[in-house]
């Protein structure tokens, strides 16, 4: 269980004074071999961006070849003061991606190292603007899209999870956490059972996956409508790309305070960790290659989904 990484990550995060520099120092102290972190300024303030690397036995970084799977924690800010005080539903992703990275780096002091290394990115913002969004506000962001995912998408990613608070919606309906289809340079591909067997595991119960549409995958800024940010790291990079939803049966907004379960925030910390154990063992693919070649064969690429669409500029924010 990730309780104990939870609730710790949380008393440092639910504070006007979170920063980065605070979980970084969790993260070091925990048994992380990099933790660094870097401000970004953006039109509506600024917040810390927050890289960790926790080193695989033979992981990419020591000059192995395990694959690297990066974990991304998604969202506008963790706070929205001064208009709410506390901790907000937008905060969970950062949460539990920064429990994920605390967990596993115990797991390496202690003797328990994963095969692959583990990359870990997200944004600490105690403060960020909010948004109005059907059917329920959002939190916006004192950074751009761009800007969150050049911070965040490393280059080393083989794979990616990316955890991200999905309750303004009727989408999916219900406590808990959800997972998209593996996106693709581009392609919405089948949902990956070996992810599926996963969830199974980790919740106990029947695995729920969240629908996603073409405009769900393109770049923020283009005009069109998107469920949330959960699966814009897809539109930087051309590995696989899986959202990981913290889910409730009404709507909730990403603003609102005292909304954050803690089994639901474990839950999804939990789920990336046993993913990491089994992507970096080789045990468990995002989606299967030789399908994915014979996809382009028949139909091209549909690489054109990751930009801001034709007549746009690509600068756009």
């Amino acid at each position: 269980m990730l309780l104990r990484e939870v609730l710790d990550l949380f008393d440092v995060l639910d504070t006007p004074q979170a920063s980065g520099e605070a979980v970084c120092k969790i993260l070091l102290n925990g048994g992380a071999h990099k933790a660094e972190v870097t401000k970004l300024t953006g039109e509506k303030g600024s917040t810390d961006s927050v890289y960790t690397l926790i080193k695989g036995s033979n992981g990419k970084s020591s000059g192995g070849d395990a694959p690297t799977l990066g974990i991304i924690g998604r969202l506008g800010g963790l706070g929205a003061r001064p208009a709410v005080i506390g901790f907000t539903s937008d905060g969970d992703g950062a949460l539990a991606a920064l429990a994920a990275a605390l967990k596993i780096a115990k797991m390496n002091a202690a003797g328990d190292v994963l095969e692959g290394d583990v990359v870990v990115c997200t944004h600490i913002c105690p403060d960020a603007p909010t948004q109005e969004h059907f059917p329920v506000p959002f939190m916006g962001s004192p950074i751009s899209m761009v800007q969150c995912n050049r911070a965040e998408v490393r280059p080393e990613m083989d794979a990616i999870l990316s955890i991200d608070t999905t309750k303004g919606n009727r989408i999916i309906n219900t406590n808990g956490i959800a997972i998209s289809n593996t996106i693709k340079s581009g392609y919405i591909l089948e949902v990956s059972n070996d992810l599926l067997d996963i969830l199974t595991t980790v919740t106990g119960k029947n695995p729920f996956v969240f629908a996603c549409s073409q405009q769900d995958i393109t770049p923020y800024g283009n005009g069109l409508h998107h469920i949330n940010s959960i699966l814009q790291p897809a539109t930087e990079t051309d590995a696989p790309v899986v959202g990981v939803a913290i889910t409730t049966e009404q709507p909730v907004a990403g603003c609102a305070t005292g909304a954050s379960r803690a089994q639901d925030v474990e839950c999804a910390a939990r789920f990336a960790v046993e993913v990491a154990k089994a992507f970096g063992a080789g045990k468990a693919q995002f989606y299967d290659p030789q399908a994915f070649e014979h996809l382009i064969k028949l139909y091209g690429s549909m690489e054109q989904f990751k930009t801001f669409g034709y007549g746009m500029p690509e600068t756009s924010e």
